[in-house]
């Protein structure tokens, strides 16, 4: 394990050692107090209603061995005298500011490292696409993940700062604003970059599906020389873009089921438990099983293909890792309540191409009812309306029996799904999940089945805690 030292943070961040011992070194790095262990690194953040620099008394008492804090927060509050009294082996660290810091220390953190780093960007399936691509890397490396959705300008930086004695790392990069990917993959520094998409999420902050792709694309500045980009080649931004970029400098390797790619499927099988196809790959004939349903989970699988090819994994292992993955939780977790109905737990988050394709997979269950709980998609600005109403078309498309439709956003889908078709009575309007779930406990029935999928910030995972009793 690559240390790192309180001199090393001072250095770095241009910071200043109020309290302690230089040499010391830092151990795990933690943002909650509540979660500390002995000799761990507390670092604080200020939100819009908490100030976690003010909690530094916690950590000490928690067992923090190193605080580092903002000095706007805490320049008048500290006391070396107190500190030296109550916790002689601490250290305090004071920085401008603790985000832009927390960055540093993961960039020097990385910088330790000489390694592969897979960086995942994309509109959606970037969670998923994580979870797949590390089960087959596993099969040759001590593999760094991110934790859950740990993929933003603070969540991110704490994966890095998680290396130990790791060999490899995939790490899922997400913005929601331009710019935000630039400094994420210049932190990560990846060897490989993967693109799963270009969609339509946080389309209300950037204006355009083209200045998404622009700042998917990001993830090239820190791209390290001879560094490999893999795409996802039935996306039409990404297709597009290829075609007039392939001859560029650094290597492009594409996935696809469409359009000609270097890792195609063929006689695809689709189930709504997983879906099995036969690749062909050096001349020989392999088949592909993948243990989750939906077309979007094959196009995963192929990406993971790709990538288990450029680190020369046995192709007997790369099937072995795409079969046995684990899902992170929130994403397509299928369950079967006591009363026999199956929940398609899919509501961390969502955006139109992740909407439409949970409800295509929903539409293909083998099942009595096919019940939609949907909710709205937040950060669509002006084209909120627009993409709302296409997903009210999906419902229809894929002949979804009932909807449920949850909050006032959604009441776009639940319009369009009757204007294009669905009978009202089988459409019911719901301003809060409470009402949702007694909707749901009247309607459902043993052998159906329910999608639940809305924007985090709506909280739909009360919903799924409530019907999964």
């Amino acid at each position: 394990m690559k240390e790192i030292f309180v001199k090393d943070v001072v250095n770095i961040c241009n910071g200043k050692l109020l309290y302690g011992n230089e040499n010391e070194v830092l151990g795990n790095f933690a943002r909650d107090t509540r979660e500390i262990k002995e000799g761990d690194t507390y670092i604080a953040f200020k939100g819009e209603k908490h100030d976690g620099n003010l909690m530094y008394d916690d950590a000490l008492k928690n067992g923090a061995k190193v605080c580092i804090l903002q000095e706007s927060s805490v320049e008048n509050i500290i006391k070396k005298e107190e500190i030296k009294e109550k916790y002689n082996s601490a250290s305090i660290i004071i920085v401008e500011n603790t985000v832009k810091a927390l960055q540093q220390i993961a960039s020097y953190k990385r910088s330790l490292y000489d390694i592969p780093v897979i960086g995942i960007t994309g509109s959606v399936g970037k969670t998923s696409t994580k979870d797949i691509i590390a089960s087959v890397i596993a099969k040759k490396y001590n593999v760094l993940k991110t934790q859950g959705n740990y993929n933003n300008q603070i969540g991110m930086p704490f994966t890095v700062l998680g290396l130990k004695d790791h060999n490899a790392a995939v790490i899922e990069m997400g913005m929601n604003q331009k710019g935000e990917i630039s400094n994420l993959t210049k932190i990560a520094k990846p060897t490989v970059a993967v693109i799963t998409n270009v969609g339509t999420a946080h389309i209300g902050n950037l204006g355009s599906r083209e200045n998404i792709l622009k700042a998917k694309l990001e993830i090239l500045e820190g791209l390290q020389e001879n560094g490999t980009l893999v795409i996802n080649n039935d996306n039409d931004m990404l297709h597009n873009w290829y075609e007039a970029n392939k001859n560029n400098n650094f290597k492009i390797v594409t996935f696809g089921m469409e359009n000609e790619s270097d890792i195609m499927p063929y006689d695809i099988s689709l189930r709504e438990d997983g879906s099995t196809y036969k690749i062909g790959i050096d001349g020989k004939t392999y088949n592909v099983n993948i243990s989750v349903g939906g077309n979007h989970f094959v196009l995963n699988s192929l990406c993971a293909i790709a990538i288990g090819r450029l680190f020369n994994i046995r192709m007997e292992d790369i099937l072995d890792g795409i079969a046995n993955f684990e899902l992170t939780k929130r994403r397509m977790q299928v369950e079967k309540n006591s009363d026999g109905v199956t929940i398609i737990n899919d509501c961390y988050n969502a955006n139109y191409d992740s909407m439409k394709a949970a409800i295509e997979y929903l539409g293909k269950i083998n099942s009595n009812k096919k019940i939609a709980v949907l909710g709205g998609m937040l950060e669509l600005g002006e084209f909120s309306k627009e993409l709302h109403e296409k997903v009210g078309e999906e419902v229809v498309k894929n002949n979804i029996d009932i909807l449920i439709a949850v909050g006032e956003l959604a009441k776009d889908i639940a319009n369009k799904a009757i204007n294009e078709g669905i009978s009202k009575e089988k459409v019911y309007m719901c301003e809060k999940n409470s009402e949702a779930i007694e909707t749901i406990r009247k309607i459902a029935k043993s052998g159906d089945a329910i999608l639940l999928k809305a924007s985090n910030g709506l909280n739909f995972q009360e919903i799924f805690n409530e019907i999964c009793k």
